[in-house]
């Protein structure tokens, strides 16, 4: 077959992502504290946009001073030169005969003779003293912030006392690459094995070092695991006798609580046991916590929700976490008025529209939220009047055909959004769970409905009656849920409840210490 070129038509369909849209796209899933970064970018970065809240009002100034009426022309400020106001004062002096030096100098003497002495133990300058502000602060107030004290960090506070416990260069040296290692909680991280070969020293050198930070404070840090942590807390105390060493040796069974098995291999009885274990109880598992970690921030709601008196749910947005931005058209005006290259003016348009669509997209993206918060809570009706037990199967997919958009968009606009109920605050996706079957063949229940309904079992049974989770499937059932075995422990353990067998054992512990 001859090869050749020909001329082809085609016809078409493609979805094109541009840059701006997929920029939207991302707006949606982003938190109000990750909107608000993004805004104050754009706001450093594009000339146009200001702050709605920072604009000022505009006051049109006249061009020219105007006359009054009667013909009269009012006293304006003069800018007084250097030159002029020499020659001013000159002649001031040759008709008063007074010297402007000596008067203000007189003055300075008598102010100074007026003014009262400070208190006794202070030393205040004449500025602060009389009350005045201080030179170039502009009448501004004093910043209090720059007088607190910087927040105290584990690892500020371990290099502090580094510097004492240890005089080697080298071994501090090996001391602050091993504090650098150290986590929020104390512990120290895995990177410990690679730390000799990176520094060029043996291993023997880290571990002195490492006995050295570990009898630092706080009791505990430096710790590789929740046992060593023990240990040195209760070497600390003068408690770590065999009988504790076991027993810190054997902390999965004292988790499961087989006080029986720990009585053996301790060699104790029950009452020096329970002591030991009281003990255990008293340290701290986690040292470093005294010092804080990173900065939190707290989860702030994007949404209200607050009943109405005629029986409805009254939703609207939180105006505080919603970025109000402005695009200045009269820069723009002045600025294309002004000419300039071509690459200014290229500039400054592409400004303009990216300000343009910046606005346009945080108002879709704020009316896109409430308007998902709004079927959510349309159909999550039972939940916000009765509660947790009321809570209905919802999906993606439904919210999503109710308001004509895609599940992609739904689950963009419900990540990382928070609703503020009389009930608490939830995330939005708290409210999409899933659907069991019910036995009578009527409506299906939610899981998050489930799960609740299993913990209030668990809660109410007695240290005699201890429910197995047959005995929550055969109570669930009486209720008209159907549910398996396997279902009923995987809720279990998503709840962080142990087995009904540590929960025995658990409440005979206790009520062998409360006697």
């Amino acid at each position: 077959m001859a090869l050749s070129t020909k001329l082809m038509l085609r016809q078409g369909q493609s979805l094109v992502m541009t840059p701006q849209l997929l920029q939207a796209i991302k707006l949606l899933q982003l938190s109000n504290i990750e909107l608000a970064a993004f805004v104050e970018e754009e706001l450093e970065r594009n000339p146009l946009l200001e702050r709605a809240d920072d604009h000022p009002a505009v006051v049109e100034e006249p061009d020219r001073a105007e006359a009054p009426a009667n013909g009269t022309a009012e006293p304006s400020e003069h800018d007084w030169s250097s030159d002029e106001f020499a020659t001013d004062r000159a002649a001031l002096e040759r008709d008063l005969g007074t010297d402007f030096e000596n008067s203000f100098e007189a003055d300075r003497k008598i102010a100074a003779a007026e003014r009262p002495e400070p208190p006794d133990g202070l030393s205040l300058s004449a500025t602060a003293w009389s009350g005045a502000p201080a030179a170039g602060s502009a009448d501004e107030s004093p910043n209090l912030e720059a007088y607190v004290a910087a927040p105290r960090t584990l690892h500020g506070h371990l290099a502090e006392q580094l510097a004492i416990a240890i005089d080697d260069p080298t071994d501090r040296i090996v001391g602050r690459a091993i504090i650098d290692l150290i986590d929020d909680a104390g512990y120290l991280t895995d990177g410990i094995d690679q730390l000799g070969e990176r520094l060029g020293v043996g291993a023997a050198r880290i571990e002195r070092v490492l006995a050295v930070i570990q009898g630092l404070d706080p009791t505990g840090v430096g710790a590789r695991d929740l046992a060593e942590c023990l240990a040195i807390q209760l070497r600390e105390a003068d408690r770590f006798d065999p009988a504790m060493q076991a027993l810190v040796a054997n902390l999965p069974l004292l988790a499961k609580r087989d006080f029986v098995q720990l009585r053996k291999i301790c060699g104790v009885d029950e009452e020096d046991l329970a002591d030991m274990v009281r003990e255990i109880r008293r340290l701290d598992p986690k040292p470093g916590r005294a010092f804080g970690g990173g900065v939190i921030e707290p989860a702030v709601p994007d949404v209200f929700v607050r009943p109405a008196p005629d029986g409805s749910w009254h939703i609207e947005l939180n105006s505080d976490v919603l970025p109000r931005v402005l695009v200045n058209q009269t820069y723009y005006a002045r600025v294309s008025k002004s000419g300039g290259s071509d690459a200014d003016r290229s500039f400054v348009a592409n400004c303009l529209q990216t300000a343009n669509w910046l606005t346009k997209s945080l108002e879709q993206r704020a009316r896109t939220i409430l308007k998902v918060a709004s079927e959510i809570v349309r159909r999550q009706d039972a939940f916000f009047a009765e509660g947790v037990e009321h809570l209905r199967p919802l999906n993606l997919k439904t919210i999503a055909d109710a308001i004509g958009m895609h599940e992609s968009t739904v689950s963009r606009v419900t990540s990382n959004k928070y609703l503020a109920t009389s009930r608490g605050l939830f995330e939005m996706k708290y409210f999409f769970t899933a659907s069991i079957a019910s036995t009578g063949g009527g409506e299906a229940h939610s899981a998050e409905a489930v799960r609740f309904r299993i913990k209030q079992m668990i809660e109410a049974e007695s240290p005699s009656d201890i429910l197995s989770d047959d005995a929550i499937v055969v109570r669930l059932k009486e209720l008209d849920v159907e549910i398996a075995r396997r279902t009923v422990a995987k809720y279990r353990e998503s709840l962080r409840i142990p087995s009904s067998v540590e929960r025995r054992r658990e409440k005979q512990a206790a009520r062998l210490h409360a006697t």
